[in-house]
């Protein structure tokens, strides 16, 4: 399935690897944006990430990679802007051309191949197929991403990418997250668990949540494993402040259709990009930010196929 992004000045590409159940999605905005971030989880891995928060200098971003490999993958930035120097996209200092590549990680060695992760090649590879639209699921940053995983990787269901387009009237926020979340991702309107941790015996759903109230937490030194990666681009007029507020709103998101979330274990984060010239609130694009990350979690779910001998929600029958 492809969906159009429908928001001038954003294009979206994607290296797959279902062999080695990795990849990376890059977003390219030509024109350049202005662009703040708001990190929640416990464990992130980034790259070129300080310039997104508050009282930095830095000048307009035209490019953000989500990438798979752990901190490996950030390697793949490295592809990212030796093609935005090609096309001249960065910021001019004098006669120089400074590109700035925010990136984040997710972690998905578990898997598949925990020797291979997206590289410079993978990157500069995404930016050629980068376009307008994009698809879903299990691609790009998506392709090893894993939903549940109290009891492991093996014992979790596949995760995958997403993209959600809100609008009210002229107003345009989209989302596109990689959805490599600690805890269950839930249907808001019926409670039902779409995607999460199984059970080893039945294989069907534990219910995190409730599996830990019981004393369920896999004891071992580190598991930092999973990570819900957004990236909100709207056609507003914002600063990076505005930018830094809508990514802190949209994390309300995340709170609706993941259970738990924010967790020592995640390295949860929203990057706000604003592309253009519409005059707004910036609590309504917050809102809308919101909105925008719950269903773009659920339609990363619904796409995702089985890979790696993990069943995908659809395989559950959800």
């Amino acid at each position: 399935m492809e969906v159009s992004l429908n928001i001038d000045g954003a294009l979206v590409g994607h290296y797959t690897d279902l062999k080695r159940a990795t990849g990376c999605t890059v977003v390219l905005f030509p024109q350049g944006a202005t662009a703040g971030m708001d990190v929640r989880g416990g464990a992130p891995g980034t790259r070129a990430c300080d310039s997104l928060t508050g009282f930095r200098s830095a000048g307009k971003i035209h490019a953000v990679l989500f990438t798979g490999g752990s901190t490996f993958g950030l390697g793949a930035a490295d592809g990212v802007l030796r093609f935005l120097l090609e096309k001249g996209w960065g910021v001019k200092i004098d006669h120089l051309i400074i590109p700035l590549v925010p990136s984040a990680v997710i972690f998905d060695l578990f898997l598949g191949s925990s020797t291979t992760w997206p590289g410079a090649p993978e990157g500069y590879s995404a930016c050629l197929q980068a376009r307008e639209s994009t698809p879903l699921g299990t691609v790009g940053a998506g392709t090893g991403a894993v939903i549940g995983k109290l009891l492991g990787t093996s014992h979790g269901t596949k995760g995958g990418l997403g993209w959600t387009l809100v609008q009210a009237g002229s107003l345009k926020v989209g989302c596109l997250a990689v959805v490599n979340a600690f805890g269950d991702v839930i249907d808001p309107a019926s409670g039902e668990i779409l995607a999460g941790a199984r059970d080893p015996q039945t294989g069907e759903f534990l219910n995190a949540a409730e599996a830990m109230k019981r004393g369920i937490l896999r004891q071992i030194p580190d598991f930092t494993t999973n990570t819900t990666l957004a990236l909100i681009v709207t056609n507003a007029q914002l600063s990076r402040n505005a930018c830094i507020r809508v990514s802190q709103m949209a994390h309300g998101g995340m709170a609706r259709v993941i259970r738990p979330f924010h967790t020592d274990f995640d390295g949860d984060l929203v990057i706000t990009a604003s592309l253009g010239e519409e005059e707004s609130d910036t609590n309504l694009v917050g809102l809308m930010a919101a909105q925008a990350l719950e269903k773009a979690i659920l339609s990363a779910v619904k796409a995702a196929t089985p890979l790696g001998g993990l069943p995908s929600s659809r395989e559950m029958g959800r």
